[in-house]
């Protein structure tokens, strides 16, 4: 065993989820300036000068109207989630170990993580092990937490979660990070990765493969228990450090983290039937990865002369944060999506931001970002990629 490093950081000192839902193995960067405006932020790394990873996003503050959107759709959709919530973490205990440790990609994997953990707790008395841990599109996972990982849990057990696939570029990253630490000799851990919703069909585990509103997916920290986005900063993460996020406390007053948790729990004694069925299909269902949602995103990268799949993202979840968090062009919808889009559409308003409805979609949406603001904020590599689609785009 290594030498020993810090542990994970709890609520209510850091989060405002219980202790045991989840330990967040990041550096609490609370008391540092980390937010820029979207356009400005946007701008500087197009210049090459910054990685998305290395600053944060001004917290959207949703209006009484989104809010209620929000309270509506979870109303709305707890159900259908609770048996997502049912379905993924059966075939997990069934698949892949009867005690699982359980370590969400943060953010939009924590909510997630943390109902399945209340999932096996309610219907099989276990209390699983629960981490949130960072992984950065471009730069790798933290490798410092898989390292603590390894000297407190058995590799094998650790199973990573996300709240839901898109074209499925962090599936990759995990598993080239993965592929990578075994290499060095950290080796032991499961790459594949589960999720709520697999609308992209890059997985073989997961709750859904339908893309509907997970109304985690409509709000930032507010519905993470107040955590930002993950940072990774050389100023701030040295050698042996987590990466690093802020702990909101300032938002507490409109805080749902746990208001989402409570009322999709609420549901479970009603999905506990259909939950069983559903297993059971699917272990006999071929849920070999078709990455039918990557070859749909090439196809609509070249379709509307943008020419980098980084700058189109798919799906209600990715949607969203395209609206909320980066400098939209465009939104493309699939004709009778109806309720699911609600916020969208609303978001779209309130910016600006057309949308138009697209015949054979395999998502209910699409996210198109800006090519004038977002050719170093999207590239693959964490670096400027061309703005090829500027022309095209009529810029």
């Amino acid at each position: 065993m290594s030498e020993p490093r810090r542990g994970p950081l709890r609520g209510p000192d850091f989060s405002s989820y219980a202790p045991d839902d989840v330990g967040w193995l990041l550096q609490d960067f609370s008391d540092v300036t980390l937010e820029a405006p979207t356009e400005e932020r946007e701008e500087a790394i197009q210049s090459g000068g910054a990685h998305y990873a290395e600053s944060l996003p001004v917290e959207y503050q949703p209006s009484e109207a989104y809010q209620a959107l929000f309270r509506s759709a979870l109303d709305a959709s707890a159900t259908r989630i609770a048996r997502a919530v049912g379905t993924v973490t059966e075939t997990v205990l069934a698949e892949r170990s009867p005690r699982p440790v359980l370590v969400s990609l943060a953010r939009a994997g924590t909510p997630v993580g943390v109902l399945m953990r209340r999932w096996a707790l309610h219907a099989h008395g276990l209390d699983l092990p629960h981490y949130a841990i960072s992984i950065v599109r471009g730069r790798g996972i933290d490798t410092e937490a898989l390292r603590w990982l390894a000297d407190h849990h058995d590799p094998a057990d650790v199973v990573f979660v996300d709240g839901w696939t898109g074209k499925g570029a962090i599936t990759r990253e995990l598993a080239a990070a993965v592929a990578e630490l075994a290499a060095e000799g950290l080796d032991g851990f499961d790459p594949r990765m589960v999720v709520l919703a697999d609308p992209g069909r890059c997985v073989r585990t997961y709750g859904t493969r339908d893309d509907f509103l997970i109304p985690s997916a409509c709000l930032n920290s507010t519905v993470s228990g107040l955590v930002s986005r993950t940072v990774l900063r050389a100023d701030l993460v040295g050698p042996g450090d987590f990466h690093g996020a802020k702990f909101y406390r300032e938002l507490a007053e409109a805080d749902v983290s746990g208001l989402f948790i409570d009322t999709v729990a609420a549901r479970f004694d009603d999905v506990a039937a259909d939950v069983a069925l559903e297993v059971k299909e699917l272990a006999a269902a071929d849920r070999t990865p078709t990455w039918e949602g990557w070859a749909a995103v090439e196809r609509i990268s070249e379709e509307y002369g943008i020419h980098d799949v980084n700058l189109v993202k798919p799906g209600v979840g990715e949607t969203t944060r395209v609206l909320l968090r980066r400098v939209p062009w465009k939104i493309l919808a699939a004709p009778g999506a109806g309720a699911d889009l609600d916020h969208v559409r609303l978001l779209a308003e309130q910016r600006g931001v057309p949308v138009e409805e697209v015949e054979g979609l395999p998502y209910s949406c699409v996210g198109l970002i800006h090519p004038r603001y977002t050719r170093g904020a999207t590239g693959a590599d964490g670096k400027a990629v061309a703005a090829a689609g500027r022309e095209a785009a009529g810029e």
